[in-house]
Formats: C-alpha cells, sequence, structure tokens
C-alpha cells in the first residue's frame, strides 16, 4: 500500500524517496461522500444485465429532466432574440447592453454559485434557481423602460450561471466516461430543439405536430404571430410563457432530479451502491462538501485549463453574436420577418444532428478533442461563404445555406462540458473547472454582443471575418489540448508500470489500488491510476 505524508502537493510519490508528490491513499476522511456506502474497496460485484438495467433506469430520469432544464434556460436565455422581431421597446446600442446584460451576471456569479452549491445537495440548489429565474423572466412583461430590462436580464444571467456546471457534475457521477458524451450531447442538443420549436411557436402552422412542437406550436401560436389586440404587447406573452414553463421544469427538478447516486431516491440502497461501483474504475469520484484550496490552485496552475478557457471564449463568441443576431442576418438577405423564422428553423436542425452525431463519436472513439474538429470545419465553410457572396442578391439560397452551415459548430461546447466530466478528478477540482469554463462562456457571450455592430448592417462583414479566424484558432488549440493529454497518458502508464514492478505488484494488486482511489476525492493529477479521455 502506497503511504501517505503531504495531502496538498500535486502527484503520487514513490515511498522512501522523498518527493514533493506526495497524497494521501489510507486516510478517508477527506474523500468522497460515496465512502460511506461503499467503503474504499470493492465490496459487492453486479452483473453486466444488472448494471444495463440500472443505466437504463438512470436514463429514464437524468437525461430528460437535465434536458428540460437546459432546453429551458436556452429559450429564457434566447427569449430577447424573439422578442427582437416582435416590437420589443429596445432598440440599437441598448438592445446590445440589454443583451449583455445577462452575460454580465452570469459571468459575476459564476463562482459564487458553483462554491455555494458544493455546499447544499446540488439538485435542490438547482431547482430553487429555475423557480427563480421563471419568476424573474415573467416579470419582463411588466416593464418597459432600458433600465429595468437591463436589472432583470443580469439577474436572469445570475440565476442561470448556475445550470451547466451543475448538469456536467451530475452527468459525471451517475455515468462512465464512454457514456458521458453521449449523455451531454441528449441535453446540449435541446438547445437547438428549442431554437426550432420557439420558431413553431411564433409562426401560423397549423397544430399538426406531435409532442413538444404541439405544445410549443399549437399552444400559443395564434396568441403570438397574429395578435393585434391593444392590451398587452406580443413579446411579453412570450416572456409570460417561458417564466411559466420554467417554473414548472424547477418544481420537477427538485421533485426527481438526484443529487449523487449517495442520495438518490429514485434507486434503491442495492441501486446506489451499483451506480457508484460502476463509475468505481474510472477514477472521477462522486461528491465531496469539503471546499479544498489545494486543488483550485491546481486547477488554476493546469495548463489544460487556460486551453479550455480559449476553446470555450472562441466557441462562445460566435453564439453570444448569434444569439442576438441570427434572425436579424437571415432577414438582411430579402426575406420579412415570418419567413425568417421559418427559415431558421433548418439551422437548428443541422446543428442538432451534428451535436448528437459529435457525442456518439466522442464517446465511441473515447475522444473529445476530434468531434470538435468536426463541428468546427463545416462552419468555417459557412462563414466563408456568407463573406464570399455578400452583397450578391441572386445568391440568396447560398447565402441562407452558409447560415446553416455554421450552427455546426456550436456542438465544440458540448465536447468541453464532456471533456470536463471525463478529464477532471477532485470534486473542488471539478467544481473550479466547471466555473472556470462557464465564467469563459459568460465572456465570450458578452464579446459575442458586440461582434456584430450597427454601423455594419446589414452585412455585418468584419463581425462574420472575425468569427471565422476564431473558430480557425479554435480548431489548432483543440489539437494542442489533445496532444497534451495522449503525452499525459503516455506517462501516466509509464509510471504506473514502473510503480508495479518496483512494489512487485501482480495486476489483481494494480485493480485493487484503483479501487481504492476512486472515492479519495483525489485530483487527476494526484491519482495514478487516472487516465485521460483525450
Amino acid at each position: 500500500m502506497l503511504t501517505i505524508t503531504n495531502r496538498k502537493t500535486p502527484e503520487l510519490w514513490e515511498k522512501g524517496k522523498g518527493s514533493r508528490n506526495a497524497v494521501s491513499l489510507a486516510e478517508s476522511e477527506d474523500g468522497d461522500e460515496a465512502l460511506q456506502l461503499v467503503g474504499k474497496e470493492r465490496a459487492q460485484q453486479f452483473s453486466e444485465e444488472y448494471n444495463r438495467k440500472l443505466r437504463r433506469k438512470l436514463d429514464l430520469v437524468i437525461p430528460p429532466i437535465c434536458a428540460a432544464v437546459y432546453f429551458t434556460q436556452y429559450l429564457d436565455k434566447t427569449s430577447l432574440n424573439y422578442a427582437s422581431i416582435m416590437d420589443f421597446p429596445i432598440t440599437g446600442e441598448r438592445y446590445n447592453l440589454v443583451s449583455l446584460a445577462f452575460y454580465l451576471g452570469f459571468l459575476i456569479f459564476e463562482f459564487p454559485t458553483v462554491y455555494i452549491s458544493q455546499k447544499l445537495r446540488v439538485a435542490k440548489y438547482l431547482g430553487g434557481n429555475i423557480i427563480l429565474w421563471g419568476i424573474i423572466l415573467m416579470l419582463h412583461a411588466i416593464t418597459t423602460s432600458f433600465g429595468s430590462f437591463f436589472v432583470l436580464r443580469f439577474l436572469l444571467g445570475m440565476c442561470e450561471s448556475c445550470v451547466a456546471p451543475i448538469l456536467i457534475l451530475i452527468i459525471s457521477m451517475f455515468y462512465k466516461k464512454d457514456e458521458q458524451a453521449t449523455r451531454v450531447s441528449w441535453f446540449y442538443v435541446t438547445v437547438r430543439l428549442s431554437s426550432i420549436l420557439t420558431i413553431w411557436k411564433l409562426t401560423s402552422w397549423p397544430v399538426h405536430q406531435n409532442g413538444l412542437a404541439q405544445i410549443f406550436g399549437g399552444f400559443v401560436a395564434y396568441g403570438i404571430s397574429f395578435y393585434e389586440g391593444d392590451a398587452i404587447a406580443s413579446y411579453k406573452i412570450v416572456y409570460l410563457f417561458l417564466g411559466g414553463f420554467a417554473i414548472i421544469v424547477g418544481a420537477v427538478v427538485l421533485a426527481w432530479l438526484p443529487d449523487s447516486p449517495v442520495h438518490a431516491r429514485i434507486l434503491t440502497k442495492e441501486e446506489r451502491i451499483a451506480a457508484l461501483e460502476r463509475v468505481r474504475d474510472d477514477q472521477g469520484g462522486t461528491e465531496n462538501k469539503k471546499l479544498k484550496k489545494d486543488q483550485i490552485l491546481e486547477a488554476l496552475l493546469d495548463i489544460r485549463t487556460w486551453l479550455i478557457v480559449l476553446i470555450t471564449l472562441m466557441t462562445s463568441i460566435p453564439i453570444g453574436a448569434l444569439g442576438s443576431f441570427s434572425n436579424i442576418i437571415i432577414k438582411s438577405f430579402g426575406y420579412t420577418s415570418r419567413q425568417t423564422l421559418i427559415l431558421s428553423t433548418p439551422g437548428g436542425a443541422v446543428a442538432a444532428l451534428s451535436t448528437l452525431l459529435c457525442g456518439w463519436y466522442s464517446d465511441r472513439k473515447s475522444e473529445r478533442m476530434v468531434p470538435i474538429a468536426f463541428a468546427l470545419m463545416p462552419a468555417i465553410v459557412g462563414w466563408a461563404i456568407m463573406i464570399g457572396l455578400n452583397g450578391k442578391a441572386h445568391e440568396k439560397g447560398s447565402l441562407l445555406f452558409g447560415t446553416y452551415l455554421v450552427n455546426t459548430f456550436g456542438s465544440a461546447l458540448s465536447s468541453v462540458y464532456a471533456y470536463n466530466a471525463s478529464n477532471i478528478s477532485g470534486h473542488t477540482k471539478k467544481n473550479t473547472m466547471n466555473a472556470i469554463t462557464l465564467l469563459s462562456f459568460a465572456l465570450g457571450n458578452i464579446i459575442g454582443t458586440e461582434v456584430f455592430q450597427p454601423k455594419d448592417a446589414p452585412a455585418y462583414i468584419p463581425g462574420k471575418i472575425a468569427i471565422m479566424v476564431l473558430l480557425i484558432l479554435e480548431l489548432i488549440i483543440a489539437f494542442l489540448l489533445r496532444l497534451i493529454n495522449v503525452r499525459l497518458n503516455i506517462r501516466r502508464r509509464a509510471r504506473l508500470a514502473g510503480e508495479q514492478a518496483r512494489r512487485g505488484w501482480t495486476d489483481a494488486d494494480v485493480q485493487k489500488e484503483r479501487e481504492r482511489h476512486a472515492f479519495l476525492d483525489l485530483t487527476d493529477k494526484q491519482n495514478l491510476f487516472f487516465l485521460y479521455t483525450t
């Protein structure tokens, strides 16, 4: 058994050499909550069939609720985009500032909300925030002033800043590494479906769609698209409807979304143990309420953190730009408002398909960066089309096709979320990494709201060129990060082989030590048995 010296140093060490790389293996008081239920060593074995049934049970609850949350968040966040062409009273530079306010609140509250959630039951904290932002969203319908909209959007950003970190954390606690990207893509794809469904509900289509389309399309289609009365502005109906929907989703989260395998009321005690044993060998850990400064420092000093920051920024800047201007860009090709709403629908379908395919490939091949390349290359081509064909009215269809292609880039953010779930260990480090990632997301979106300047309308060529250059740079950084992880895995395997030879461990001994490490809340750098998903 390896020996303990200093808990705060970064990596595993070899006994007797006095290395600075020492960690605790025997003590468990700083370990995950999972230790209370399963202990440091595997006590029970579960058959593959049992685990498949358990995974199916989890799939019926966790991904659908995560999807509903992300679906709701995206609709609420981008409600301003739809309000912009429905008699919204704020225009010009003030519209840009109102759009920016959401991400300003998101930016300021990201770190506090992540660390508050670590001290509480994460799903309960999430549900409370959703209900609160639903109320805030409905308050948008009682004001018409710039200052009020700015404050409400700021508060909305504060409440919604907890969503992605908590969803990533929950997915990483319940699913194995080769299952995480697919599940992340399942909830991330809803941002694309929400675009389509919101468009459906804003058009005059008859109610012939099924499922969600029927709910979102039929329920308010005429009330929004054809309302001509003076009692309430059309954009206010959007806010009232989406705010009420958010409150319902928040109640569902409070009632059914589990906080962790240890506290999952939807599982029996045996199933909770099985859920933990399923993820033990991935070395990702589960939940720990203690905030560990050494893990925060490790996250800040890890070069891979800042590469993820760059990738997130370069993905989020276009997201911020298109979130407020995609419909305006399509309308600039010469379409009416109603045509714009309908014609932007295929872009959401392209993005949804791209996200699902990238998530599937990511888990199947144990890759995280290659799917990002798949997401970026069509988008780069799409921006090039819109830049190259600018001003050519007879190329209207080609320009529209370019707007469809650019929608593939958003699935890169899904791959980043999956990367964090699979490649960061240590609960405080994982929370810190998620906070930094979402901080970058907010900052990128803030910058994105200013990419398309009024003076560059209607073509916005400088903004389009800037986005294309950013995506090319992002492609390069993604492959650099992949190379770093490949090299880290080579070194980690070599060190483990050396340790095994020095100690005379059999393969069974190695597996036993791997199991003992799983829930000790060690970081990925501290844990000799942790391997990175490239």
